[in-house]
């Protein structure tokens, strides 16, 4: 990461210089030197690992601001968007995959695979895209402009995540709805379940204690790693919809070639991923006691 951004063709140089490149020798020199851009490659990575490790992310070359308060104030925005998009896959992507496996109508099944295999297909980008146009066109609507927190207005805050939410989690949730209905469809074919059914329990007890308990692992699991994509799915829609968060911040410092913005926020994504495969691991003892044990 800290070289890949380094083989961008362009500096902030440039960026500050502009179309018409009014920088003298000298002075491109000077601004090198203040961001310590003129040293080699390898001490200059050196020096960002070891302000790293002291938690020092360095300053921000445009707006001469510290990276680390300047990412801790746009992470409100991208957490809102993450938890709700993640709040709605699990609420379609569940149920879907649970009705999915149980129906009996030949339809119904044939929709949730259609849906599934739609979802899987299409870029979350074109849904956003979609989303909009149809929002505009077709309902005369659209969110506001400017991002305006839950604190401060929340149904003007609603009508700004419901487009972005709604395009994340459409394309995630086909995933959680395939993994959901194979999952099942393994576990109810088991001979507990069988035995359950033997002994007359409900249909609701044995699918909901029974079955979906013990299908529940690989869902976790992929609900996780699905997670882990929505924050890369994150610094796409923030860019679209204008919301000022982690990946807006992010994509900007990438086009003005502020590496030590680029290079904080792309480690904040990396640790939280980590931290999301963490409370997986978590979630695993307390869904199967075997693990626990081992």
């Amino acid at each position: 990461m800290f070289l890949l951004v380094r083989l961008l063709p362009g500096t902030i140089i440039d960026i500050l210089a502009g179309t018409e490149g009014q920088l003298s020798r000298e002075q491109r020199l000077e601004i090198l030197h203040s961001f310590g851009l003129d040293r080699p490659l390898p001490v200059q990575y050196v020096l960002w690992t070891w302000n790293l490790l002291h938690g020092n992310l360095g300053w921000s070359f445009r707006t001469s601001q510290p990276v680390a308060p300047l990412l801790v104030s746009r992470l409100p925005v991208t957490v809102e968007l993450a938890l709700l998009s993640a709040a709605c896959v699990t609420l379609l992507g569940l149920p879907l995959g649970i009705v999915a496996s149980v129906t009996r109508s030949v339809r119904l099944k044939g929709f949730v695979q259609v849906v599934g295999l739609l979802g899987l297909s299409i870029p979350n980008f074109w849904i956003a895209l979609a989303l909009i146009i149809l929002a505009s066109y077709a309902f005369r609507w659209g969110p506001a402009l400017i991002y305006v927190p839950p604190w401060q207005d929340p149904w003007v805050n609603a009508q700004q995540m419901f487009l972005p939410v709604l395009s994340l989690a459409l394309g995630l949730a086909a995933v959680v709805l395939r993994m959901t209905r194979s999952s099942m469809l393994e576990v109810l074919g088991q001979e507990y379940v069988k035995v359950a059914r033997a002994k007359g329990l409900a249909g609701p007890t044995v699918l909901v204690r029974h079955a979906l308990r013990n299908a529940l692992i690989p869902i976790v699991t992929v609900l996780g790693l699905q997670t882990g994509f929505l924050l890369g799915g994150v610094v796409i829609n923030e860019q679209i919809f204008g919301l000022p968060g982690l990946g807006w911040t992010l994509l900007n410092g990438v086009y003005q070639r502020d590496y030590p913005v680029v290079q904080g926020a792309v480690m904040l994504f990396a640790a939280t991923f980590v931290m999301i495969n963490l409370l997986v691991d978590l979630a695993y003892t307390y869904l199967d006691p075997r693990i626990r044990f081992q």
